[in-house]
Formats: structure tokens, C-alpha cells, sequence
């Protein structure tokens, strides 16, 4: 059964379709562990709409376990950096579901910090704290249920229950290694830590990246109308690739993963119950984006280290949100990456943006020389999105605060109320 992945639609409703997944593997009876306790994963990368796994997913998932005599269900999310998690909760509603079924939200950029090592990477991260000692020191007693979104994803390829997994890492932990190693990353956070049961939010999936542009939702959204699930991570999201369209091997860090050997893996011996639904609704999406830029802007890619991992698909992805969906516009030079050609650069008229520490050691001292501080601005490291947002928003007459889709009062209740709690969330300057 371990490699069995069930398909259900959704069609009859929510709470049907969920019941079927679980139901197919024993139930709640069958799944949960001696506490009693569920540990709910969604991805709430940010509150960007069809970026999050969806709230009736969520509810249905809540109320399965709650039914059937859950002690506790809790909630963990650690959003992306610029944004603040109780936020994006609130937001999408979240927030509200937790509460009208009983869960508890845990929002871990609230939470303190423990180091891990990372084997591939040889290198460590910070992790929840609250993760390390529900999710790890006592995984035998505690169910984690990973509930993924359907997505292509600009940086990763598709993200599903293992790329779902890079929320549990602190903001600050995950700027670090955001390039070429980061499928290795995914791969060594998944060595620390598996999930029990992979619930996928299979409503609707994306294409062209996991932001997508609102101005071009009929391109980039594609009805689904299923949920999928099984107790192997690996497989779930070995079948999710496809589903997408991937070929599984091709997408490095489940290549990675499955060669860890905790949960081995054969695309040809996944056992898939309700074929018609994967057969009915397989795509052939991609992960690149539109490439939908303002017109007036320039962007210098170098020829090594432009990474879509990092500096290059984090820097592109913001500028075609800001375009499309904040009117964003601005005469301005990107540069990414290194060995970027030296007559473009010699050519170059302010402002400017340096995207990635490469391009920032290679070309910011010189840029500062000949233009002023002012005009120039860095986001350092290989995906700091905080920084990104800010000098983005700067150059394109964006305010920062209408990222958040609420009140501007709201907003900053809600910012300040993180912070009192101890947020460790990476947030651009406001104004």
C-alpha cells in the first residue's frame, strides 16, 4: 500500500473526496499515532492568489480528523520572506477555517530557532523549533499530514509535498543555497523530516510558475477538480509531476530524495486507484514564465550563476507580478549573475538593480562609483525577497504595503502584532 496513490474527485464535494483518500488507507484510526495530535501542513507561501492551498481543502482535512477523534489539529506555516504568516492567514482565510473547525494556526516565523545539518549540503540550517519537537524528536507519536497545492513553480520546477517542506526552515536560513543547490536542500530538509500522509490539493493547478499574474489567470490556471493522497511522499509527488506534466526524474530534488532510499520508489510499480481521474486530467504545463516584463526595462543575465533557483527566477517572477497585477512600471537596468557582457555593462544608464550576491560582488562596487548609492540598489545573497521587494516596488512605483490586499491599518496591526509575538519574518522597509 505504501506506494498506492489514490485519486478522488471532488465533484461530490470536499469532505467526500477527502474521506475517500484517507479512508482507502485505514482512516483516522488506522493513521493517527498515540498522542492523538495531527499536524496539518498547507502551503501558504503567501496570500498571492492561487498560491495557497485551498481553504476548503484545509476544512475538509480539519474536520476528517476532528470527526473521527483527533486530540489536537494544528495548523504550521512559515510563509515566504517579504510577507508576515498571520497575515497571509488571515488573507486567505485560513485563519478563520482553523477557528470555525476547531484548529490551531501555528505560525512558525514565530517560533524559535534550532540548527540542523543539511548532509548533502554539508552546511545548517535553522529550523521551527516547534517542528524540531513535534515533527521530529517525536514523529512516532504524532501524525504530519503534508497538504500541497498543484503547482509548477519558477524556482523548483513543481511544488508539491517535499518542496512543501521548505516552510519549516526560518526566512533567514533559506537565502542561503537558494540557487543551484537548492533542490539538494529540499533533499536534505526531507532526510530530517518525512510526512505521514501527503493529502495534494489538486482543485486547480498552475502553469507558468507558482505567482501567476491575475491579468492572465485563463492561461496559467487550469480546473483540475481532484484531491490525491497517499502515505509515500515520494510517490504522492512522483504522480503529482505527472500529473503537471514532468517526467519525476527530470525534477531534481524528488531525483534527490528518492535516492536518500527512506521511501523507495518505482514510477512503474506506484500502484494509481482511479485511473480515469490521473488519465482524465493529466496537462502538459510548464514552469517558465510568461516573460511578460515592462517594455522599458532591461535585463542583463549573466552567462554562469544566473540561477532560476535563485537571483534570476525570484527577481523575474516579482517583476511580472508588479507589471501585470500592480501597474508597475520603470526605465531601469537588472543585472544577474556573472560574466555578464562588459560592453552592456559599460552602456548601462541609472537606475539599476543588482540582483544575487555574484552580480553584486562582481559589478555593485564599480555601478556605485559611476552612479551614486542612490541609484543603485542590491539584493544580496541568492533569494533575498525582502530585499527584492523593496528595491523592485522603489523602481517600479510600487507602494510596498499594497502587496498586502488589506488595509493599510490593518496591515500594520497585523505586522506589529508579529513582532510582538517574535516574528523572525524578513520584511522589506513600508514606505
Amino acid at each position: 500500500m505504501e506506494n498506492t496513490v489514490v485519486f478522488a474527485d471532488t465533484a461530490p464535494g470536499l469532505d467526500a473526496a477527502v474521506a475517500e483518500v484517507f479512508d482507502r488507507f485505514g482512516g483516522a484510526g488506522a493513521l493517527m499515532k498515540s498522542s492523538g495530535n495531527v499536524f496539518v501542513k498547507v502551503n501558504g507561501v503567501d496570500h498571492k492568489k492561487h498560491a495557497y492551498t485551498d481553504p476548503g481543502v484545509l476544512g475538509a482535512v480539519i474536520r476528517y480528523f476532528r470527526g473521527r477523534g483527533a486530540n489536537a489539529v494544528y495548523v504550521p506555516e512559515n510563509c515566504t520572506q517579504g510577507n508576515i504568516t498571520r497575515l497571509v492567514f488571515k488573507k486567505t482565510g485560513m485563519a478563520r477555517v482553523c477557528r470555525e473547525n476547531g484548529a490551531v494556526p501555528v505560525y512558525l516565523d514565530e517560533t524559535g530557532a534550532v540548527p540542523v545539518y543539511l548532509e548533502g549540503l554539508e552546511a545548517f540550517a535553522d529550523i521551527s523549533e516547534f517542528v524540531y519537537t513535534h515533527l521530529m524528536e517525536n514523529a512516532a507519536d504524532n501524525l504530519y499530514v503534508s497538504v500541497p497545492k498543484l503547482k509548477t513553480h519558477s524556482m523548483s520546477g513543481v511544488t508539491l509535498s517535499i518542496k512543501n517542506q521548505f516552510g519549516f526552515v526560518h526566512q533567514h536560513s533559506r537565502i542561503a543555497d537558494h540557487n543551484f543547490k537548492l533542490h539538494r536542500k529540499f533533499a536534505d530538509i526531507y532526510r530530517l523530516v518525512q510526512p505521514d500522509f501527503v493529502l495534494v490539493d489538486g482543485l486547480i493547478a498552475t502553469n507558468h510558475g507558482h505567482y501567476v499574474p491575475e491579468k492572465f489567470e485563463s492561461e496559467c490556471v487550469v480546473p483540475l477538480n481532484c484531491v490525491l493522497g497517499g502515505p509515500s511522499a515520494l510517490a504522492v509527488d512522483f504522480t503529482g509531476a505527472r500529473v503537471l506534466g514532468f517526467d519525476p526524474h527530470a525534477v531534481a530534488h524528488l531525483r534527490f530524495s528518492a535516492d536518500t532510499g527512506i521511501q523507495p520508489v518505482d514510477t512503474e510499480a506506484i500502484a494509481v486507484e482511479n485511473r480515469h481521474i490521473f488519465d482524465t486530467r493529466r496537462q502538459k504545463l510548464t514552469h517558465g514564465l510568461l516573460g511578460r516584463f515592462p517594455p522599458e526595462l532591461t535585463i542583463l543575465r549573466g552567462q554562469t550563476r544566473c540561477c532560476p533557483e535563485g537571483c534570476r527566477g525570484n527577481t523575474e517572477a516579482l517583476v511580472e507580478i508588479l507589471h501585470n497585477d500592480h501597474s508597475g512600471r520603470g526605465e531601469f537596468t537588472i543585472l544577474m549573475g556573472k560574466g555578464i557582457d562588459p560592453e552592456a555593462v559599460a552602456n548601462i544608464r541609472p537606475p539599476v538593480h543588482v540582483a544575487g550576491s555574484c552580480a553584486v560582488s562582481d559589478y555593485g562596487p564599480a555601478l556605485v562609483r559611476r552612479f551614486g548609492g542612490k541609484r543603485v540598489t542590491f539584493s544580496p545573497g541568492c533569494n533575498n525577497l525582502a530585499q527584492t521587494v523593496y528595491a523592485l516596488c522603489r523602481h517600479m512605483k510600487v507602494k510596498p504595503l499594497a502587496l498586502a490586499g488589506m488595509n493599510p491599518l490593518f496591515s500594520l496591526s497585523g505586522l506589529s502584532a508579529a513582532r510582538c509575538s517574535g516574528s523572525k519574518a524578513l520584511t522589506p522597509p513600508l514606505w
